[in-house]
């Protein structure tokens, strides 16, 4: 049964699509009328046919931290172009199925990219078949070699420290990743294109894992054993659809199609990827800068897969009041929330975080901000939208609940028990709220001024990512950090950062046993039912604890220009890799240029 909260959350992206959308302009049915037209078979639209050649660009706000899947943070990925995974998201998915505008792909929508077919040989066994005819790029010391089992035995080696030299499992991943919770204890490539995946015991999760887990690219051997790693991009080689060509730090990176690319599209079979001849990667930290490119026409695309999505509605209301043809696709992918220091005062107090949590008031901010598109129905930090694995609100003990209505009442009376009285100056303590530059600043604005109104003057600081990352894991913000609930990111990957040690805890540190324990009983659960259990239960623990506040999911907006062809507004298809996107879709250049572009 699809939950109420789902329901809820598909309607505002029908309602946002339906106040956003326009027909095509004359200039664009113009231009079309002069070019040969094909069935999309994954949406059954009629639209231009593939093209090859040009450039797109982008426009990013934050710069990626480096080329190395094995050292990556929050943010920008330069490797997503250029190295790949062994699934994906099926491109030629029937889009009434599942629109793939969501981080979370369900199993059925999980096919296969580097690895051909896997199957679970007996309970603890995965074994994997490599597919054939994938080359690494021609560039040394890789120069062209096809890819092979081995290569893959290695970059899992490197992962979890079960050998190749590896004996530590990577700190990037114990940190994003989930591959180390589900028990693999050995990665053997037993012939060219077979490795065995052996598990320590039985696990529901392990194949979805293991095929389609956050970032678990496979990077060239030989280079990581010639450098140490891929930290210089200059020495980045893959097997996906571009090259990294150039970087220019602080402005641009550069992406150039490789020829001899091994993939062909999806829904038309005859067409060798990609399309697209290069990828022009702007690093403009300002949206209103974005944002004015955009409009121009300078680039092409604002939106989740180049992390410079656009979260205000009166944003997406101008673009569209002077770019009329735009493509605009709204989802929801988790709500703007507070994550709290628990290692200092006032916010180590529970009091102190439920007062907090009672002065934000969702529904003002819907109406006062959102237009009335956002879903305010309290969430956990898993979203309601993977069925099973979140408790809905109105499942919610009433002890918890209570906490999670807006009441600035019950607020400053919690405020006044915790002992921080209203001075003089109506002030009751001055903090401050890191927000991670890439977030809806406007939205933490707001936050600020209704935690004021109960007396706590709390000053918004906007970072860019490096130290915005560095502050979390060193636990250094002064009480408050942006963070998300609602999270779409996978079944059980928004538990497993509150587990105690976990080295990626946006609130924390966190350390409580009884929650460690459902996840975990999660992880290593023997049936669906008793997986789902368990996470709504460790999430329930969270909710009680108030480690994060929820305060609304509204919708992120991603807009395209009218000659990008292909696109209709997909998430990502092999978690991390816009590659794979760009990959599949073309330009236009005519229908830019009749448009005055």
């Amino acid at each position: 049964m699809v939950s109420r909260s789902l329901l809820i959350a598909l309607a505002f992206v029908l309602v946002a699509t339906a106040a956003f959308a326009s027909p095509a302009s004359e200039g664009e049915e113009a231009a079309a009328a002069e070019k040969e037209m094909v069935r999309d078979p994954a949406t059954g639209k009629m639209v231009t046919a593939p093209e090859y050649g040009g450039t797109i660009t982008f426009g990013t706000a934050s710069e990626p931290p480096n080329s190395d899947p094995g050292q990556g943070h929050p943010g920008l990925y330069s490797w997503m172009f250029t190295l790949e995974k062994l699934g994906m998201a099926d491109w030629a998915l029937d889009r009434q199925r599942n629109a793939l505008q969501s981080p979370y792909s369900p199993d059925f929508a999980i096919t296969g990219l580097l690895a051909e077919s896997w199957e679970l040989t007996d309970p603890v066994t995965l074994t994997v078949r490599i597919r054939s005819g994938v080359h690494w790029h021609d560039k040394a010391p890789m120069n062209g070699r096809g890819l092979t089992a081995k290569d893959v035995e290695y970059n899992w080696h490197r992962y979890l420290g079960l050998g190749s030299g590896y004996t530590e499992v990577n700190p990037f991943v114990a940190q994003w990743a989930q591959v180390d919770d589900v028990g693999i204890v050995s990665v053997t490539a037993t012939d060219d294109r077979t490795v065995v995946f052996k598990l320590k015991e039985p696990n529901i999760f392990a194949e979805r894992t293991i095929i389609h887990e956050y970032s678990t690219h496979i990077a060239p051997p030989e280079v990581i054993e010639e450098h140490g790693d891929l930290l210089d991009w200059r020495n980045l080689v893959g097997t996906g659809p571009y090259e990294l060509t150039d970087w220019v730090e602080g402005s641009s990176l550069t992406f150039t199609k490789y020829p001899n690319y091994w993939k062909f599209d999806e829904k038309y079979p005859d067409n060798r990827l990609p399309y697209i001849d290069e990828v022009a990667w702007l690093i403009m930290p300002e949206e209103s800068t974005r944002v004015a490119a955009f409009r121009s026409g300078q680039i092409d695309y604002l939106g989740s897969i180049t992390g410079s999505q656009i979260q205000s509605v009166d944003v997406v209301d101008d673009l569209k009041r002077t770019n009329p043809d735009i493509g605009v696709w709204p989802f929801f992918a988790g709500g703007a929330s507070l994550a709290f220091n628990l290692s200092v005062e006032p916010v180590n107090d529970l009091r102190v975080r439920q007062a907090i949590q009672m002065a934000l008031d969702a529904e003002a901010i819907n109406d006062g901000y959102w237009k009335g598109l956002a879903n305010t129905t309290p969430q956990a930090h898993t979203s309601s939208a993977i069925a099973g694995f979140a408790p809905q609100f109105a499942e919610w003990p009433e002890e918890i609940k209570k906490f999670y209505r807006h009441n600035p009442t019950e607020a400053e009376k919690l405020l006044d028990a915790a002992g921080y009285p209203r001075g003089a100056d109506g002030i009751r303590f001055k903090t401050n709220i890191e927000v991670r530059n890439v977030y809806d600043v406007n939205v933490y604005e707001i936050y600020a001024e209704q935690l004021l109104a109960v007396g706590i003057d709390a000053e918004l600081q906007v970072m860019e990512t490096a130290p915005w990352v560095s502050n979390i894991n060193n636990k250094t913000y002064q009480s408050m950090t942006s963070a998300t609930v609602a999270n779409t990111w996978g079944q059980l990957t928004p538990l497993t950062h509150s587990v105690t040690g976990n080295a990626w805890q946006p609130g924390g540190p966190i350390a409580n046993p009884e929650y460690d324990a459902l996840v975990a009983a999660a992880q290593n659960a023997s049936t669906l039912e008793e997986a789902q259990k368990a996470s709504r239960d460790a999430l329930l623990i969270m909710l009680e604890n108030h480690w994060y506040t929820t305060a609304g999911e509204a919708p992120i907006v991603s807009v395209s220009q009218p000659w990008l062809k292909g696109f209709n507004g997909e998430f990502d298809l092999v978690s991390v890799g816009a590659g794979a996107i760009v990959a599949r879709i073309w330009l236009d250049p005519d229908l830019k240029k009749s448009m005055g572009f």
